[in-house]
């Protein structure tokens, strides 16, 4: 496995760890859809929580949260309605961003909550 595939799942344990210590319930990991996948998908008391994780060594370049563009975004969306659909949810959804640089032991964790909301497509007639 690729080196920045190895960090990638590092980093998903972490968030993973760092969740359950929250309270979060996880519901799934690496949920997919087709081609469409969500990194970790879980519940709070009254919301449903799709959480995208990213990764870095180092923040030299760019926050590794700014690396969820446009286009991921709306991946990330896609995903979600085919999430929500399939298991029939009818909660609100928060979209949410863990952003971990480092290495083990010392991970530096920024849980940015409500980091986007689903774009509002709109069509010309």
């Amino acid at each position: 496995m690729a080196q920045h595939n190895v960090l990638g799942k590092e980093g998903e344990a972490v968030a993973l760890d760092y969740l359950r210590q929250k309270g979060y319930q996880i519901r799934h990991i690496n949920w997919r859809w087709k081609h469409l996948e969500l990194d970790i998908v879980a519940q709070t008391d009254d919301e449903l929580v799709i959480i995208e994780v990213k990764t870095r060594s180092a923040s030299d370049w760019e926050l590794p949260e700014d690396a969820v563009t446009q286009t991921k975004i709306n991946r990330i969306v896609s995903a979600t309605d085919c999430y929500i659909k399939y298991f029939q949810i009818s909660q609100p959804v928060r979209f949410d961003i863990i952003s971990i640089i480092g290495s083990p032991p010392d991970w530096k964790i920024e849980h940015i909550e409500d980091a986007f909301y689903p774009a509002v497509k709109t069509y010309r007639r």
